[in-house]
Parts: structure tokens; sequence; C-alpha cells
């Protein structure tokens, strides 16, 4: 079980997938990552909880969609979440149900589920399970910019294990950084 951190659904517990068929983002890292975000996307006149406020989200490799339903919690104007897991992502419908949040579930297989996607992302996050190589990671972000998904000024961020490289990020990214938070490091690409 997991939580949603602030909100319109702030303490409302999620289901996450038995086995190991996703790799969940801790609370501890989930909250470093929206506090950040809150910098990123926020305004001095608005609550950091409402940071989100329109806002486009793409959860990539979504699991049970806790970054995807506490960004809807945020107040994000659309979340999409893809999780190619068919019961994982029944999962993230239930969740969705239960919070009464508003994310769009896409049930299909990165990268090629990025055709199924429509419109264009403020933020995007990719949480692939461990055994997702750096390639594929790096054919995602390619396709991310060849599909326009982008919106100007977006930011992507790929959480990975502390022993996996860094991904290899497409020249439209023209500012990158990364922060750690114990075995989980998240890595930050932002587009002019």
């Amino acid at each position: 079980m997991s939580r949603i951190i602030a909100g319109a659904a702030k303490g409302r517990r999620i289901e996450t997938p038995k086995g190991d068929r996703t790799r969940p983002t801790t609370d501890r890292v989930r909250e470093a990552l929206f506090s950040a975000l809150a910098s990123w996307f926020g305004t001095a006149e608005q609550p950091a909880a409402e940071h989100f406020d329109g806002v486009a989200v793409l959860d990539l490799y979504a699991g049970s969609g806790a970054i995807a339903l506490e960004s809807a919690s945020r107040g994000a104007r659309r979340v999409v979440g893809v999780e190619g897991d068919a019961p994982t992502a029944r999962l993230i419908r239930g969740n969705a149900s239960t919070t009464r949040l508003p994310v769009e579930v896409v049930a299909a297989k990165l990268p090629g589920a990025l055709l199924q996607v429509t419109g264009r992302f403020d933020l995007v996050f990719l949480d692939p399970p461990y055994d997702v190589g750096e390639e594929q990671v790096e054919r995602v972000l390619e396709e991310l910019i060849a599909g326009e998904k982008l919106q100007p000024k977006a930011l992507v961020v790929v959480e990975r294990s502390k022993r996996s490289e860094e991904p290899r990020w497409p020249a439209a990214f023209t500012e990158t950084w990364s922060r750690r938070y114990g075995e989980t490091t998240l890595y930050f690409g932002a587009t002019e």
C-alpha cells in the first residue's frame, strides 16, 4: 500500500501491484520529487499542492499509478498513465476510481504505446522496471521528441537505480541534472 501525499486526495491509500513486475516509487522519493516539481512549475502565489494547476502529465511505466494519481490530486489539468502489464493497468483504473481522480490509462507496452497517446505534455515521468535497459529508455526519450509529445519548456524525469547509467538525453533537452535519494536517482531533462 502507498498513499497520496498532497492535494484533493491527500492521505488516500492506493493499491500497489503484487510481485516484481513493477518497481514502485517510494513515498519518500515521491515526496522529494513533488517538492522539486513544485519549485519548477510553481509560483509564489500558489500553495505547493496546487502547483500542478494547468500542467499536463504523462506517467510512463505507470505501475500503481502513484505519480499519475499524485499529479491529479495536485490539480494537473490532464493526466495519462501508460502501463504495459494489463492487470497492473486495471489496478491503476481501480485506484483512480477509488480516489475519484481523473487519470486516463493506456494499457500498452512502451516504446510503441506512445502512438496511442494524444496531445502534448508539460511533465513526463519514466519509471521503468529494473530489467528495462538504457537503450529502451533512450528510445522512449527519442520518441517523445519525434512524436511531438512535449510542450515547450517541458520537463522529463527518469527514475533509475543508483547503479544505472544516466540516460543519454536527445539534443532537444538543453538542461539536465540529477538528484539521488538512497538507492534511487532521479534524472531531470528540460526542453526549450
